[in-house]
């Protein structure tokens, strides 16, 4: 028989029947609820607030003095997938609001069957004033992706599958909104003359600025710029031109945020303090960033920032600027909805 290290035995009986105050217990524990908490929170983001859709309110000064009241909606980054029911559902309740004017800042799509989704989602919005712009997932599937890359704003980026872009264009074209990629559109809505120039997204490098350089039309009330991807450089351009107001998307408002901290990341070179909602932008141009409706399906969660849609009420720059949040009432979630 071979030898038995009795000691050894002795100290693991021991160890077993240790008091459950001692220290090595009470590492187990807080392990165990750390644990339970990591759990409890993934199961939160994932289920609970990337669902939990937030229509936003706010007002911004930035229309000429005389000019009406303009209500603008703002909506991004939906990354649909077509069996996505709940978001599809909330978004067609957004037609209600009787907008004066949609602005869509791209990343509509998640899949290549997406499309039919989209539109039927989007509804009678169609049919109202409309302006819009792509994003990186507007021309390409998204791909499984290591969280971590998101810190480092140099990493390599991997196209997935090409998106019909062009089919989408086309429906929103046929349906009346303006596609203001590269281009200057002027249009009147509810009395208010309206000057808008956009680019192709700046993260993908798509951005030509040149193309749409030059102050615009200073008989319009609202000079207004759309780019997807919130970039300085490009935002510097279109305050230099005169621009009263760029709106955007493409952060997700940081997607998962501390509380008392707030986001984690950008995902593009704009400074944490400008991941969503309105600030300035040097000392006349106004931003608005949507942290968006959607979420890559590779990382469907989201925490402390729900998603989102704007309802913005532009005003004459004496009126001052003023926000609240309003949740939207939102049908019962099921089983087969939680994608």
């Amino acid at each position: 028989m071979a030898d038995v290290d009795i000691k050894r035995i002795r100290d693991a009986l021991a160890g077993s029947h240790r008091p459950a105050g001692t220290p090595q217990a009470t590492v187990a524990r807080v392990a165990a609820a750390s644990a339970g908490a990591a759990v409890a929170g993934v199961a939160y983001a994932t289920l609970i607030e990337r669902n939990a859709f937030t229509l936003r309110h706010k007002t911004m000064s930035v229309l000429e003095p005389g000019a009406a009241t303009l209500r603008v909606l703002h909506i991004s980054d939906l990354h649909m997938l077509p069996g996505q029911r709940l978001k599809q559902a909330w978004v067609s309740e957004l037609e209600s609001l009787e907008p004066d004017l949609v602005v869509n800042t791209g990343d509509n799509l998640a899949h290549p069957n997406a499309v039919p989704a989209v539109i039927q989602s989007l509804g009678g919005l169609l049919s109202r004033p409309g302006l819009f712009i792509f994003g990186s997932n507007d021309y390409f599937g998204p791909t499984p992706k290591n969280p971590l890359k998101y810190f480092n704003k140099n990493h390599k980026r991997v196209h997935g599958e090409p998106l019909p872009w062009q089919d989408l264009r086309a429906a929103f074209t046929e349906r009346g909104w303006l596609d203001a990629t590269h281009t200057v559109r002027e249009l009147e809505v509810a009395g208010v003359r309206v000057a808008a120039a956009g680019v192709d997204d700046p993260h993908l490098g798509r951005d030509r600025y040149e193309t749409v350089e030059g102050r615009p039309n200073p008989l319009a009330h609202l000079r207004l710029g759309l780019t997807h991807s919130p970039e300085p450089r490009v935002l510097d351009k279109f305050a230099a031109d005169g621009y009263d107001l760029v709106m955007a998307g493409h952060t997700h408002g940081g997607q998962l945020c501390v509380p008392g901290f707030g986001a984690l990341v950008t995902n593009c070179e704009i400074d944490r303090s400008r991941v969503k909602g309105a600030s300035n932008w040097g000392s006349t141009m106004k931003l608005h960033v949507s942290a968006g409706l959607g979420t890559s399906p590779y990382a469907p969660y989201r925490f402390c920032c729900r998603p989102e849609a704007t309802l913005l009420t532009l005003t004459p720059v004496s009126h001052g600027d003023a926000e609240y949040d309003e949740e939207q009432s939102l049908p019962p979630l099921t089983a087969g909805q939680r994608h």
